[in-house]
């Protein structure tokens, strides 16, 4: 893979948008169903999976690569029409606004909103040829709590959260998130700038739950993260990148921007990735379609296309990110050799470290908590 096909800004706008998460509706579900019974009707019925029209396309920028696009668009004789979003606030706020999409990309917690909210089509998977390598490959994802049963998403990737460094710098680290706290990386460590990934940080720090919403137990989280505030250069998504501009010997970093980085990273035995002792968070995106989609048949053609082996190879290697279809682990096992921790498993799944929706009030309480560790 080319420096320029690298998706230099996976994630790096990521945000926890606090007046976003205010805005939402609802004890923690994000969205108000449409009180449209027809419209509810639709959403639940069968798609037929066919061309019936363009692609309308709502995913993070640099997230499929580019041949596997111009290889779907070849076959079907349709074109890809891409928008991007930089935070998953920002997905839900255009389509609050009544943007229409056909397929969009949620992870876990915002697939859970929508569908509560009535805002997804329902996927029957046994249209989709091959979704039973990743059904029948991954019995997490058959009834996986965010969706019940997967009625409304398939699963698009995978990823975890732990600790990227400079071993040339500072050697190696202990295996626990208080190798942030290292007095020898001070002023070069950087976290995540997202509210639940560092909040979640702190609270599996202090052995608490990771979305807790309790005001006594954020209180302790936010003392705690206070304490880093003077050890830290700043709040950043793009890990790789300041890792290997040397703007960072320490990071907060999804498992999926380090293996991408590796395909940068002259020496990449000069870096290392560790996942705490203490909990790693794990995520996954979804592919989902919107109730209001106005082509739902393209986007069954596109995720049956996507899920072609061949093609998650090839997306697997273009992102950094492992995709859960069978017959395509070992693509990502190679890609981080050098990280054998970024490596995301059905056990790692089944540790139930997702961060999960809360009521109304425990949400304020975080984006409080989260306003309060980025003043300082």
């Amino acid at each position: 893979m080319s420096p320029e096909a690298l998706p230099l800004t996976r994630r790096s706008f990521l945000r926890a948008g606090t007046t976003a998460a205010l805005a939402l509706t609802a004890a923690g579900c994000g969205f108000a169903s449409d009180d449209d019974p027809a419209g509810a009707a639709a959403a639940h019925a069968p798609i037929d999976v066919k061309v019936d029209g363009d692609l309308v396309y709502f995913n993070w920028a640099d997230f499929v690569d580019p041949a596997v696009f111009e290889g779907f668009q070849k076959e079907y004789g349709v074109k890809v029409v891409q928008s991007n979003f930089d935070s998953m606030e920002g997905m839900a706020a255009k389509l609050n606004a009544g943007n229409r999409y056909d397929i969009i990309f949620p992870t876990a917690k915002w697939a859970q909103r929508l569908a509560a909210g009535g805002r997804l089509r329902t996927i029957d998977h046994s249209r989709l040829k091959n979704a039973e390598a990743v059904f029948g490959g991954y019995g997490y994802f058959a009834d996986p709590w965010y969706d019940p049963g997967s009625a409304h998403t398939v699963p698009f990737t995978m990823y975890k959260t732990g600790i990227g460094w400079r071993r040339d710098r500072l050697g190696d680290l202990t295996g626990s998130w208080s190798d942030l706290w290292n007095e020898q990386a001070k002023g070069k460590v950087f976290v995540l700038d997202d509210r639940d990934e560092v909040l979640g940080m702190g609270a599996l720090k202090l052995g608490l739950g990771l979305s807790t919403g309790d005001p006594a137990e954020l209180d302790r989280v936010t003392d705690t993260l206070r304490s880093l505030r003077p050890r830290l250069r700043g709040f950043s998504s793009d890990s790789y990148n300041n890792l290997l501009n040397g703007n960072a010997d320490m990071t907060q970093a999804w498992s999926g921007d380090m293996a991408a980085m590796l395909a940068q990273a002259e020496d990449p035995s000069v870096f290392g990735f560790e996942v705490a002792r203490e909990g790693a968070p794990v995520n996954s995106d979804c592919y989902a379609i919107p109730a209001n989609a106005r082509h739902p048949g393209t986007a069954m053609l596109f995720i049956n296309y996507m899920l072609r082996p061949e093609n998650v190879k090839k997306n697997i290697e273009y992102i950094g990110y492992p995709m859960p279809v069978r017959g395509t682990e070992d693509t990502y096992a190679a890609l981080v050799e050098p990280f054998p921790q970024c490596l995301v498993t059905a056990d790692d799944l089944g540790a139930d470290l997702f961060f999960r929706n809360g009521t109304a009030a425990d949400e304020r309480a975080r984006d409080a908590a989260w306003t309060d560790v980025k003043a300082g």
